[in-house]
């Protein structure tokens, strides 16, 4: 099967700043829906999307959220300050636009520096503080619009598909994708064959960026015997000696910052991948995380493992994914449930 790419668009290209994740909450209640027995929303925030079973009881996690600015200040001539939510490039935000949504209506906005609004040169690179949006309206208009501290700075859509080897580029690759990936796994398991009766539980979560403060109340609730993350990790073949590459296949994460995978899952999902020939990449870094790295220390302990697309630029507007790992990342995770396993230890 074929990636929807429109489907898959449609994702990337919806604003969901963490803390604000209901446009990308409405896409998927409304795409997975059919295809689960129950759709519902915690407390927290995170959408959560059951198939009734039995055993094993699995929670797969994909964060909805993506990183952002914030209004922190508006000076009376209309220069908005930011904040950031999540961990954001200053460098990389320079010459960005945005699109602020209010209640009254939508005012389109560019970033930039006082330095380059004077026709200066930038010495140094800029931090947060630095950048300022400059929409064309002073202070006055902006607060009869909405605009107040506190407003939320979401980047344009901008998605593309290019290239011949199936390259997508946009904002919020991370982690839309893993998004896609979890509805695009639920519909083939309801049309496809399961061995045994799992109780499959996919969760949406919020809040991934700025500290994986979705996945822990939600894994605390359901109880899994085991999870999987789904996320994205940076692709490093570009550099002089790369590890992740683009078109080879999703990562497995052996471990990262904040967190060791469970050896029986890996062990599991790296024999599925030589059976069926699916390319997989092995991934040990020192720096990120995901939300695996909460979910695996919720209730005493759940063996949870990490399954990566690799992108390059992530945490920019022009982050680029190959398809190609996308639709091999689905098709490990639709061989894992021909025969999960019951129990997984660390």
């Amino acid at each position: 099967m074929k990636v929807d790419k429109e489907l898959l668009q449609k994702l990337i290209n919806a604003f969901g700043i963490s803390g604000h994740e209901q446009e990308v909450r409405d896409i998927i209640r409304k795409e997975i829906k059919p295809y689960v027995d129950e759709v519902f929303v915690d407390r927290m925030g995170n959408l959560i999307a059951k198939r009734k079973g039995v055993a094993p009881k699995v929670m797969l996690a994909a964060h909805m959220d993506e990183i952002g600015l914030m209004v922190k200040r508006i000076e009376h001539k209309g220069h908005i300050y930011c904040t950031a939510i999540g961990d954001v490039d200053a460098a990389m935000m320079i010459g960005q636009t945005i699109h602020i949504k209010t209640n009254k209506g939508k005012i389109h906005g560019v970033i930039t520096l006082r330095e380059v609004s004077a026709g200066k040169l930038v010495k140094t690179l800029p931090t947060i503080e630095d950048l300022i949006v400059d929409t064309g309206l002073d202070k006055k208009q902006l607060e009869s619009l909405g605009v107040e501290t506190g407003t939320y700075l979401p980047f344009a859509a901008n998605t593309c598909c290019f290239g011949e080897r199936g390259f997508i580029f946009g904002k919020a690759l991370d982690n839309r994708i893993g998004c896609y990936i979890l509805i695009e796994l639920a519909k083939r398991l309801k049309k496809g064959k399961i061995k045994g009766n799992p109780e499959i539980y996919f969760v949406f979560t919020v809040q991934e960026e700025i500290g994986l403060r979705g996945a822990r109340p939600s894994a605390f609730e359901i109880k899994p015997e085991w999870g999987v993350v789904v996320d994205t990790t940076h692709a490093n073949d570009s550099f002089p000696e790369p590890s992740r590459f683009l078109g080879k296949g999703p990562c497995l994460t052996v471990k990262d910052g904040e967190f060791i995978g469970s050896r029986s899952i890996n062990d599991w999902i790296k024999e599925i991948a030589r059976k069926q020939k699916i390319p997989l990449q092995l991934e040990a870094i020192e720096l990120g995380t995901t939300d695996a790295a909460s979910i695996q220390t919720t209730q005493g302990g759940i063996p949870s493992s990490a399954l990566c697309v690799p992108v390059r630029n992530i945490h920019t507007t022009i982050s680029v994914a190959s398809i190609s790992d996308i639709e091999n990342a689905i098709l490990i995770l639709e061989n894992l449930f021909k025969k999960p396993p019951l129990v997984c230890t660390v």
